[in-house]
């Protein structure tokens, strides 16, 4: 009997044993972080591995509370806020800066122009607009890699196209780089007009493929003036605007709101490349003088003057997803035939997938520098969200509950305004939220860091590899660096995803920083003493089991 329960204790330990050398292989912590490799041989990098900085912190001056040509332009924490004279030129119009702004910016001269006062409340009420349709990340004859490049987070660039302010001078930042500029990127721009204004959109159709203009929500006519196409619909206007030619909409909303616009040309690549956009009619008022485009980062610097009057601050935040293998089909060629064929006669729609999921054109952890929402207790804060991609999403905001004030730029009566704490929105549908940061344990828990993402979990990855997607943060001022990333987060708390790497399936998070490892060390210890310990106790048992045997 003594030796039978013996041998009943030995199983133990033969497992121990198994489990313990099981893990000593080498490329068992590979295997269990989805990266395959050939038995025996350690993990390598297919490049260089970077780290980059969580801020860059490019241009720490553009952050500061400013007033550029008599527009005053909020303060704005963010790592990578917008260029103080882009919006000083989208406020007052490229006709009535000054030429210090002008050169500031990249917009063309005509891309904005702003006249006469027609009521005589002291703004003006004839806006001119003209866009153009730009690439990113497409492919080019000079060179085998993207031109221009435009990085959606760490070592993802996948092909999309985008309207765009008309440009004066290179996409690319300087002769020396392929970086897109910073007018030139995801999402297409917010256009901001004032309700009753005369609103001319004219489209410059600078790209190889027909495209439209369609105002989603937005009170226009069917027709032009002069019984032109004025809805953007091929189907039930005119042909589209082909590469090369122009056509101007006319548009006198008089019903204010959060409303969308996008091309209407195969609709279902063309906004899923991203050519849509939101489209914002600020109710009317004196002195109304509205920042007409938002490029890139959701904080409106210049609020209207009527959301002054309720909101403490003002962000705009647009939800879209990417297709990588529709996007990559203008990566493949430059050949606009073959571009044409794969696009729009061999890739199906029906057959699609969202691999990338952004929030104000990037993805995590790169909207930590320009997504954000940042608050201070006690204040109302204005949201609008839009949903342009195929799937449904469920906003959830940490530690909040926010007020849902209108659906699909419709104010809803104050008895059916409903506060909860997710918000979904299906394909092209808008809300408008009033986030009351008083702590009172239903609209705000208190200051802190708090999270805010798309509770589809689908939209918190990057090709599958969390965290990533729409990932962001409110973070409260007094919780902020100087450089516009959280205080409380460690110095190296995102280095495993600020690389190049970790996305490319090619490094495990929190692993080493070297180049060709993958193994958590600290975890490893930790394990393998407990391993051992438990073998070694095992061990004694039996030894002192065999000693009593005797």
């Amino acid at each position: 009997m003594p030796n039978k329960r013996l041998y009943y204790r030995l199983i133990p330990v033969v497992f121990a044993l198994i489990a313990l050398s099981t893990w000593l292989q080498p490329d068992f912590f590979q295997r269990a972080s989805g990266i395959d490799l050939p038995k025996g041989q350690n993990p390598q990098l297919s490049q260089a591995l970077k780290v980059e900085k969580p801020c860059v912190d490019l241009h720490p001056e553009w952050r500061k509370a400013q007033t550029i040509d008599n527009v005053a332009i909020s303060e704005s924490l963010l790592c990578e806020p917008d260029n103080p004279y882009n919006i000083a030129a989208f406020v007052l119009g490229m006709n009535n800066v000054s030429m210090r702004t002008m050169m500031s910016s990249r917009i063309a001269e005509d891309a904005l122009i702003k006249s006469d006062d027609l009521d005589g409340d002291g703004d003006p009420d004839i806006i001119r607009i003209k866009l153009e349709v730009l690439e990113l990340n497409g492919a080019t004859p000079d060179s085998p890699n993207p031109f221009p490049t435009y990085d959606i987070a760490p070592g993802i660039q996948p092909g999309m196209w985008a309207f765009s302010p008309k440009l004066r001078g290179m996409s690319v930042k300087n002769f020396r780089s392929q970086k897109a500029n910073a007018i030139l990127r995801a999402p297409s721009p917010v256009i901001r007009v004032e309700q009753g204004d005369k609103v001319y959109i004219t489209l410059e159709n600078t790209h190889y493929f027909p495209h439209t203009l369609h105002f989603h929500g937005v009170d226009h006519p069917f027709q032009t003036a002069d019984g032109g196409d004025n809805d953007g619909v091929p189907v039930t206007g005119q042909k589209p605007v082909m590469p090369g030619n122009t056509r101007t909409y006319e548009l006198q909303p008089r019903h204010a709101g959060t409303m969308l616009y996008h091309c209407h040309v195969q609709t279902d690549k063309h906004l899923m490349m991203g050519l849509n956009g939101m489209f914002v009619v600020e109710e009317n008022r004196p002195n109304n003088w509205v920042q007409t485009f938002n490029v890139g980062a959701g904080h409106v610097r210049h609020s209207s003057v009527a959301i002054k009057e309720k909101f403490d601050r003002e962000y705009d935040l647009h939800y879209q997803s990417i297709d990588k293998n529709l996007a990559k089909t203008i990566q493949q060629s430059n050949d606009i035939r073959e571009i044409s064929k794969k696009m729009h006669r061999v890739y199906n729609m029906s057959e699609s997938k969202e691999n990338y999921f952004m929030l104000n054109g990037h993805s995590f952890p790169y909207t930590l520098r320009d997504a954000l929402i940042i608050a201070k207790p006690d204040e109302n804060i204005k949201l609008r969200i839009a949903n342009t991609q195929h799937s449904n999403i469920a906003v959830h905001i940490h530690g909040h509950k926010a007020t849902i004030t209108h659906y699909d730029g419709v104010e809803q009566n104050p008895a059916a305004q409903i506060t909860r704490d997710v918000y979904g929105l299906s394909a092209a549908q808008r809300i408008d939220l009033n986030l009351q940061t008083t702590n009172d344990g239903l609209h705000s828990y208190g200051e802190g860091v708090w999270l805010f993402h798309d509770h589809v979990e689908m939209g918190v990855a990057n090709d599958g590899i969390s965290p990533g997607g729409n990932v962001a943060l409110l973070v409260y001022e007094s919780l902020l660096s100087e450089t516009g990333m959280p205080n409380i987060l460690r110095a190296d708390a995102l280095d495993d995803v600020m690389t190049n790497s970790y996305y490319a399936k090619e490094r495990a998070l929190w692993g080493k920083k070297e180049a060709g490892t993958l193994a958590p060390d600290y975890l490893r210890i930790i394990l393998f003493g407990l391993l051992l310990g438990l073998t070694l106790g095992l061990i004694i048992f039996i030894l002192r089991g065999l000693t009593k045997a005797d």
